[in-house]
């Protein structure tokens, strides 16, 4: 690969059309505000760079970004691209990612809205991510270690597993189809509405008025708090722990609790049973 090392780029498409390059401490910014610096390249390396400008990796086969920032004026970064490996890298601005295939990210900071829209084989570890509407209809997705803090995130999600986060969000799964979330928190309120074949094993749920709607829901081993008007309309196989404020009209299935506040079953339609353990 060519090496380019501590240069600095602010032209437009400054590196259009480029391959097999290995870029080492350059910078992307400067008066001449260009955008799309890399845009139709392949085989791309980034270590320890700066990108402060729009556009820098559209349409892109195969790269490879470590140690690097990307500020909040570094809009839509990476879209429409595959192959891509990211680590130890803070991507802030908005839209960072979209439109994508095969997706690693290891210890990175994310803090971008509207992060990761229709992104298909997407990888996550270790790393923090602030954002609203995260991570919508995307597919093939893996995530461990990783905390979120954010609004109507994992909307649309189809084959996902979840291990080991920490989500701080409402509204979240909403629509998700084939997901599977373990050993993790998750905050918020209205939970999974409207989901389908959603797993949730080992977990701790808090939040009001979670898993309405749903079909296919399972919950396994887990502890629910503050959690009111939970289950109404749906279809669900649950086990908790815990005590839960108040369920609501499930439709379907047997739910094993182990007390709760209250039980409201005042639609004639609703025939799913609930069996207090406690």
């Amino acid at each position: 690969m060519k090496e380019i090392t501590g240069k600095s780029f602010d032209e437009e498409r400054a590196l259009y059309a480029s391959s097999d390059i290995s870029l080492k401490e350059c910078r992307f910014e400067g008066i001449a505000d260009g955008e799309s610096a890399l845009k139709e390249s392949r085989n791309i390396s980034a270590d320890k760079c700066f990108f402060d400008l729009r556009y820098p990796f559209w349409h892109v086969k195969g790269l490879d970004i470590s140690g690097s920032h990307m500020t909040e004026r570094c809009r839509a970064a990476i879209w429409y691209s595959e192959d891509i490996r990211i680590k130890n890298t803070k991507m802030h601005g908005i839209k960072a990612l979209r439109e994508c295939r095969n997706v690693e990210i290891e210890d990175c900071s994310i803090v971008s809205p509207e992060f990761g829209w229709s992104v298909s084989g997407i990888k996550m570890r270790d790393s923090s991510c602030e954002s609203e509407y995260f991570l919508m209809r995307s597919s093939d997705v893996e995530f461990s270690g990783v905390s979120f803090k954010g609004k109507y995130s994992f909307q649309y999600v189809e084959n996902a597993v979840f291990t080991n986060c920490v989500f701080d969000t409402k509204d979240a799964f909403w629509h998700a189809k084939n997901v599977v979330v373990r050993d993790s928190v998750v905050k918020g309120e209205y939970l999974a509405w409207y989901s389908g074949n959603i797993l949730f094993e080992n977990c701790e749920i808090t939040g009001t008025q979670p898993f309405c709607y749903c079909k296919g829901l399972k919950l396994i081993n887990c502890t629910m708090e503050g959690c009111d008007l939970a289950f109404e309309k749906s279809e669900a196989e649950a086990d908790i722990r815990s005590s839960v404020a108040s369920i609501k009209n499930p439709y379907k299935g047997t739910i094993r609790v182990y007390s709760a506040g209250e039980i409201i079953m005042d639609d004639p339609a609703a025939a799913g049973v609930i069996e207090v353990t406690g």
